[in-house]
C-alpha cells in the first residue's frame, strides 16, 4: 500500500499541528470509493492492520463480501443473511475508513425523528463544512432499513450493478443499536463519499448493514471533528493501470441511497 501524506522542505515549513491531531484526529482510509465503484474488490489491508488505525468506522471486505462496522475497536461483518459476524484479523479489506473516536460534541435526541431530520440537526451543528467528521448515533430505533451485498467472483462487476441485482435489504423494528460513519466535505468526491455515509449494528452485535433509512425514537449523536487524513492506496496492477476518470456521481448516489 502507498500511504499519501504532505511533504515539507524543512522543519520551518511544518504547520503548527499538535501531536494529538497527528495521532488521534486522523481519518485513515484504504483505497478510494472510485476504485470500489469500478469493481476493485480484492483485499488490500488486513483487518488486524486496520484495527491499528482506528476504533470506529466502516467499509467492506475482500471480494465485496458484506458490509463492515468498526465499533469500540471491534470489527463486524454484515452478511446477506442479515447477521453480524466477528472478523478474524487475517481477513482483508479493499476499502475502509476508520478513526480513533473522541467525542467533540453531542446532540440529545429526545423525540421521534427520521433519518433526514437527524441529518439536518447534525448539519446545523457542524462548526465547519470543510472539515471531516466521524459520527456515532446510539439510540432506540422504531425502524431501521439496512442492506448488504454478497461476495463477488471475478471478473468483478461494477458496484452499481451488484447493488441493483444482488443486494439484500432488511427492515428492523424497535431495535436498539448504533449507527457509525462519517460526514465528509464535497471535495472528497472520488476519494470517499461526500456527505453522510452510515452503517448500523444492533446492541446485541447480531444484525446490521449499510443504512438506507431509519426512524429514531430517542438517543444521542456523538460527533468527532477530524482534522487529519491519511490515504493508503493499493499497489495492485488493477489500481495502477485503472482509468478512474469517468463521472460516477450518479452511480455513487444509487449505491449509497435507496432509489
Amino acid at each position: 500500500m502507498l500511504a499519501l501524506s504532505g511533504c515539507v522542505d524543512d522543519a520551518s515549513d511544518m504547520p503548527d499541528i499538535s501531536q494529538s491531531v497527528l495521532q488521534d484526529d486522523v481519518l485513515y482510509q484504504v483505497s478510494t470509493i472510485d476504485a470500489l465503484l469500478e469493481g476493485l474488490y480484492d483485499g488490500q489491508l488486513s483487518i488486524g492492520e486496520l484495527k491499528g488505525q482506528g476504533d470506529l468506522g466502516l467499509g467492506t471486505f475482500d471480494a465485496l463480501d458484506g458490509e463492515m462496522v468498526v465499533i469500540d475497536g471491534e470489527v463486524y461483518q454484515m452478511k446477506t443473511d442479515g447477521y453480524a459476524y466477528s472478523v478474524n484479523d487475517s481477513v482483508t479489506t479493499p476499502f475502509a475508513a476508520v478513526t480513533y473516536f473522541e467525542t467533540d460534541e453531542s446532540i440529545v435526541l429526545d423525540r421521534s425523528l427520521n433519518s433526514s431530520e437527524v441529518c439536518s440537526l447534525v448539519w446545523e451543528s457542524l462548526p465547519s463544512k470543510n472539515l471531516m467528521y466521524a459520527i456515532r448515533i446510539d439510540g432506540t430505533f422504531e425502524h431501521m432499513k439496512v442492506r448488504s451485498v454478497p461476495a463477488q467472483e471475478e471478473p468483478y462487476p461494477l458496484l452499481v450493478d451488484v447493488i441493483a441485482e444482488e443486494q439484500a435489504v432488511f427492515e428492523l423494528e424497535d431495535v436498539e443499536g448504533s449507527i457509525v460513519g462519517f460526514w465528509l466535505p464535497y471535495y472528497v468526491e472520488g476519494i470517499n463519499v461526500p456527505g453522510y455515509h452510515f452503517h448500523f449494528i444492533d446492541a446485541g452485535r447480531e444484525k446490521g448493514g449499510h443504512v438506507l433509512e431509519y426512524v429514531v425514537l430517542n438517543g444521542t449523536v456523538y460527533i468527532d471533528k477530524t482534522a487529519g487524513f491519511e490515504l493508503a492506496l493499493p499497489e495492485s496492477d488493477e489500481f495502477m493501470n485503472g482509468d478512474f476518470s469517468r463521472d460516477k456521481g450518479d452511480e455513487l448516489h444509487t449505491v449509497e441511497k435507496d432509489d
